[in-house]
C-alpha cells in the first residue's frame, strides 16, 4: 500500500498518558514528536483527536444532562485537545493548523475541505477538533468522514494494542491478532476497535483503516511504511 495522505485518530485517552484524564505533558510532546517526523520523511497527516480524556457525552447521561448537551460538552474537550497538539507540533518544529467543525475563529481556524487539502499540500499537519459538529457521532465516524473527504490513503488508529484481536489481550493472554481482515468481517465479528458506523463508512469510501499501537517510538511513521506489527481492515 503506497501511502502519500493519512489521516490518524487519536483518542483523548491516548493523550492523558499514565494520569488517566486531562492532559499528560511527556505523552502529548512523545505523540508530537512522532508526527512531526512522519512529516519531515514526506507524508501529509491529518488527525482527528477525539476528547475523552476531558468529558465523553454519554457521561453526561448519569449527570442529568441530555445526549445532545453531553455530546456538545465532549466536542469542546476535542477542540481542546487539538489546540494542545496544534501547539506541542508546532513546538517540534513542523507547521500545525487546527480547525473545528464548530466555528471559533477566535480560538481557531473553521473546517473547510478545501481548505484543509491546501494546508496538507504546503506541508502543514492538519489536526482536527470539534468532531463532525453534530451529536450522536463519535469521533472514529468523525475520523472515517475526514478521511474520505480528504482523499486519504489510508486512516491510522492509534490503540493501546498493536492491533485487532478476536478478545482483549490485555484480559485474555491467547487472544488471537488478526493480521488483516475486511470492513465486513469486522462488522460481522462485533469488533470494538472501532464503532460500526465508522467501518461502514470507510467500506462504503474504499478506505483502508490500518490499526497499530501508539506505545512505541516512531509507531506512527512505521505505520505509514507498512513496517511493524498492526492490523489492515481493508475493503475486501
Amino acid at each position: 500500500m503506497q501511502v502519500k495522505r493519512a489521516l490518524l485518530k487519536l483518542s483523548g485517552e491516548a493523550l492523558a498518558g499514565p494520569n488517566g484524564s486531562g492532559l499528560h505533558g511527556e505523552t502529548l510532546t512523545a505523540i508530537a514528536a512522532d508526527i512531526a517526523a512522519a512529516n519531515r520523511a514526506g507524508f501529509e497527516v491529518a488527525i482527528v483527536v477525539g476528547g475523552g480524556n476531558f468529558f465523553r457525552g454519554v457521561q453526561g447521561l448519569s449527570r442529568g444532562l441530555t445526549r445532545n448537551a453531553g455530546d456538545s460538552i465532549g466536542m469542546l474537550g476535542t477542540v481542546m485537545n487539538a489546540l494542545a497538539l496544534e501547539h506541542a507540533i508546532e513546538a517540534a518544529g513542523v507547521p500545525a493548523r487546527a480547525m473545528s467543525a464548530i466555528a471559533m475563529p477566535a480560538l481557531c481556524e473553521s473546517y473547510a475541505r478545501r481548505r484543509a487539502i491546501d494546508h496538507l499540500g504546503n506541508g502543514k499537519v492538519v489536526v482536527l477538533g470539534g468532531g463532525t459538529g453534530n451529536p450522536w457521532f463519535t469521533t472514529d465516524t468523525g475520523a472515517a468522514l475526514r478521511a474520505a473527504e480528504l482523499e486519504c490513503d489510508v486512516l491510522l488508529k492509534g490503540t493501546n494494542v498493536d492491533g485487532v484481536y478476536d478478545s482483549d489481550p490485555r484480559a485474555n493472554p491467547h487472544a488471537i491478532r488478526f493480521d488483516r481482515l475486511t470492513h465486513a468481517e469486522a462488522i460481522a465479528r462485533d469488533l470494538k476497535v472501532m464503532d460500526t458506523a465508522a467501518f461502514a463508512l470507510a467500506r462504503d469510501s474504499g478506505l483502508s483503516i490500518l490499526v497499530f499501537s501508539l506505545h512505541t517510538p516512531g509507531a506512527i511513521c512505521a505505520a505509514l511504511r507498512g513496517e511493524g506489527a498492526f492490523t489492515l481492515v481493508a475493503p475486501q
